[in-house]
C-alpha cells in the first residue's frame, strides 16, 4: 500500500522502507518511529531495527523490545529496558525493537511545574502549553514524585498473542518517594492507528533502577520540557502497512494505555 498523501502532507511524513541511511547530523524537531501502534496490537512483536540504528535517530524516546520484552525509555541518549520485574537494564547496542519513538530532544518549552499535579492534571498543563491539537509534541518530566504506577510486560514465546491478551495479566509496581524522569509524546488524532493519540508516557527512577509504562503518578515538584515536533520519519517493516481508520481499534488502544 503506498503511503496515505493526505496523512503524509498533514504530518509531514517521510516514508522509509527498511533503508539504512547514515545520519550524518541528526535532524531538528523531527521524530523517527519504526512500525506502528496497531501492528503491536496484532502481535508482531519481532524486531526490525537495532538500538545502534535508533540512537542515530534519538536521544530521547520510548517503545519496547524484540519478543515484547518489556517497555524501553531512553533518556539522554541511553536505552533501558524494564523487565517484567519492574527492574531497569541497560540495552545493548545489537538488541532490536519491534515498535518504537525516538526524538533528539531540543525543548522550546522548559519551566518548573507550578504546584504538584497527577497524570490527568499534567495532561491538561501540558495542552495550555502547547494548544496546537494538530502538532506532534516531546515532553519531558524531572522530579520529585511522590507516586508513580508503571506497567511492563514479559517476553512473549511464538507464536505470539495480541497486545491486548499480554496486557490481561501484566505485572504493576508502584513506586514512591522517587527522583525521576517521564518520558512521552502527544500525538493528534489524525495519527490514530499510527501511533497512540494523545499522551504516552514512560518513566525511569533517577538512579535508572526501575520504571515502566506509566499507568499513574502523582508529582511533588519538577521541572517540564516541551519539544515542538515538526516533521515524523516512520519505517515500515515489510509487511506492516499504513493503518486505515478503525474507531473500535482506539478503544482498544486506549483500554491497554490507561488500564492497570
Amino acid at each position: 500500500m503506498p503511503l496515505d498523501a493526505a496523512l503524509a502532507g498533514a504530518l509531514h511524513i517521510e516514508y522509509l522502507r527498511q533503508q539504512d541511511v547514515a545520519v550524518v547530523e541528526h535532524p531538528h524537531h523531527v521524530l523517527f518511529q519504526t512500525s506502528t501502534i496497531n501492528s503491536l496490537l496484532d502481535g508482531r512483536f519481532d524486531g526490525d531495527v537495532t538500538f545502534a540504528g535508533l540512537a542515530q535517530r534519538g536521544d530521547l524516546g520510548l517503545g519496547t523490545v524484540d519478543a515484547l520484552d518489556g517497555e524501553m525509555i531512553l533518556l539522554d541518549g541511553r536505552f533501558y529496558q524494564v523487565r517484567s520485574n519492574g527492574r531497569a537494564y541497560e540495552i545493548e547496542g545489537w538488541k532490536k525493537t519491534p515498535f518504537a519513538v525516538v526524538t533528539f530532544f531540543e525543548p522550546g518549552i522548559i519551566e518548573p511545574l507550578p504546584h504538584p499535579m497527577d497524570l490527568s492534571e499534567l495532561y491538561s498543563h501540558l495542552d495550555t502549553l502547547a494548544p496546537d491539537t494538530a502538532t506532534l509534541y516531546a515532553v519531558r518530566v524531572d522530579g520529585l514524585f511522590e507516586h508513580v504506577r508503571t506497567r511492563s510486560v514479559p517476553r512473549q514465546r511464538k507464536p505470539y498473542p495480541s497486545l491486548s491478551e499480554v496486557v490481561r495479566n501484566q505485572p504493576t509496581f508502584d513506586l514512591h518517594d522517587v527522583r525521576g524522569s517521564l518520558v512521552g509524546f502527544r500525538f493528534p488524532v489524525k495519527t490514530q492507528g499510527l501511533n497512540v493519540v494523545g499522551y504516552h508516557f514512560h518513566f525511569i527512577t533517577e538512579d535508572r533502577s526501575a520504571g515502566g509504562h506509566v499507568l499513574e503518578c502523582q508529582i511533588s515538584s519538577g521541572e517540564l520540557s516541551i519539544d515542538h515536533e515538526v516533521d515524523l520519519g516512520l519505517e515500515l517493516p515489510s509487511g506492516v502497512e499504513l493503518p486505515t481508520p478503525a474507531p473500535e481499534r482506539e478503544g482498544e488502544i486506549e483500554r491497554i494505555e490507561r488500564e492497570g
